[in-house]
């Protein structure tokens, strides 16, 4: 159904919103007898950035590995609370693998893997299925490209991702996360070991990554947030404090005065 327009009365019909991409209800996690996150609800919408906030051990961390079920690799991780992402709850997957194929992940520090820049991104395309050289060429380019490295190494495609600068290498573990095609991409504290120019640029790729996918950012940075993020979620101790549209926050339009006091380094 088409959208109303502007001038239409207000029972003219309009467009339903789109369902959010990700829906958290009542997340509560433990480590054994520490609590990490309690009854933490929020929905995150299409094509936008979602910022998390937080001083260090506010549960921010925690929250990004129960999204694509890396809470399995940590035996003494317990999780309540229920997690749907585009409508299906993430533990009724029963292959954890497809799950992440639409949920990408790029953690703090750079993750190359022991193969050429070129394997690198190929990896998960090939592990779909795919074998077509000149598919995986095509793949390979728009990913290093979407990913601003293409540039930089497209005639050394060879060359271990290993040897490259941490710059370049967190922008190859962004083009592999990109490699396969999500729709949700996690990014935990990208920028932790990389250079503010090299920030910069990752932040211009993100602005035009939001066309495509919903993004969800952790960061320690609360000027990054600022820049990047449409929405914004502070947590502090384990408690998700507040969320709010991200310029409202950051002119102290807060429902809590330890959300302002955070954004202005008042604490953390």
């Amino acid at each position: 159904m088409p959208q109303a327009p502007p001038d239409a009365g207000p029972d003219a019909p309009s467009t339903p919103p789109a369902p959010p991409v990700l829906e958290v209800e009542n997340l509560s996690i433990r480590y054994g007898d520490v609590s990490a996150l309690r009854n933490v609800s929020l929905s995150v919408h299409e094509h936008e950035i979602f910022g998390i906030i937080g001083p260090a051990n506010s549960g921010k961390t925690s929250f990004l590995k129960t999204l694509n079920r890396m809470d399995r690799f940590e035996s003494h991780m317990r999780v309540e609370g229920h997690i749907r992402f585009l409508g299906r709850d993430v533990r009724a997957w029963r292959n954890v693998y497809a799950l992440r194929q639409h949920i990408g992940v790029v953690f703090p520090l750079p993750v190359g893997l022991p193969l050429s820049i070129y394997d690198n991104v190929a990896l998960s395309p090939r592990l779909r299925g795919v074998t077509d050289r000149r598919e995986l060429d095509v793949i390979v380019e728009r990913c290093l490209t979407r990913a601003a490295l293409w540039d930089e190494v497209k005639d050394r495609l060879d060359s271990l991702g290993s040897l490259l600068s941490g710059g370049q290498q967190q922008r190859l573990t962004i083009a592999r996360a990109l490699s396969q095609d999500p729709a949700l991409l996690l990014l935990d504290e990208f920028s932790i070991a990389v250079d503010p120019v090299t920030t910069m640029r990752i932040e211009d790729v993100l602005k035009e990554l939001r066309k495509e996918m919903t993004i969800i950012m952790v960061t320690n940075l609360v000027q990054q947030a600022r820049r990047l993020a449409d929405r914004t979620a502070f947590f502090l101790t384990g408690d998700c404090v507040e969320i709010g549209r991200t310029d409202d926050l950051f002119e102290g339009k807060v429902k809590d005065p330890r959300t302002y006091d955070y954004i202005l380094g008042r604490f953390g």
